[in-house]
Formats: structure tokens, C-alpha cells, sequence
């Protein structure tokens, strides 16, 4: 059964500040040709972080909330692990969405 997922994805964009649209729409064909179904894309801008990760400490964020099975979440994770683009990944189950009340 699936379930909805928020992915909180930190990219490295040193150098290469021109292609975050392009790496954003690869790792939106690699969330679909996974099997999830993309609801939302929240592109949320370079933020600083609180302390230095990986030699960055400005990263550009990126959120994706979708559904998909449960046993995506590690095949993503660990995809994404090597994806050089890809420096933080942070992982969150949603509630279900609320099913809207026909009108009567």
C-alpha cells in the first residue's frame, strides 16, 4: 500500500549554480522511474547550514512530497547516497491526505 514521503533533498550547486533546474528534473525522473508518484515539488533556495557538511556550508534545498511503497524509501536513500549532486537527504512519512467530502 502506498503511502504519501516528503523528501528533503540538500544539493551541492559549487560551481555549477546554472543546472539546479536540469539536476532537479533528473532526480524527479529518477523519484517516477522508481515508482513514486511526485505530488509536489518545493524548490526552497540556497540556505546556509548550521554547521559545515561535507566541506559546504550553503547548500540549495530542494522538497519532494510523494507517494509510493514503503520499501522505496531505502532504494531512493540509497541511490541518491551516490549521486554526487546529492549531498544531504532527509526522509519523512505524511499523513494520508484527507479524502474531500462530496457535497450532498
Amino acid at each position: 500500500m502506498k503511502k504519501r514521503y516528503e523528501a528533503l533533498l540538500g544539493l551541492d550547486t559549487r560551481g555549477k549554480e546554472e543546472t539546479v533546474k536540469d539536476t532537479i528534473d533528473r532526480l524527479e525522473k529518477a523519484f517516477k522511474t522508481e515508482g513514486a508518484e511526485i505530488e509536489q515539488i518545493q524548490r526552497l533556495e540556497k540556505r546556509e547550514l548550521a554547521y559545515v557538511h561535507d566541506h559546504q556550508k550553503i547548500v540549495y534545498f530542494v522538497n519532494f512530497i510523494f507517494e509510493a511503497e514503503p520499501a522505496l524509501i531505502d532504494k531512493l536513500r540509497s541511490k541518491f547516497k551516490l549521486d554526487e549532486d546529492v549531498t544531504l537527504q532527509n526522509y519523512l512519512q505524511l499523513p494520508a491526505k484527507k479524502a474531500t467530502a462530496a457535497a450532498a
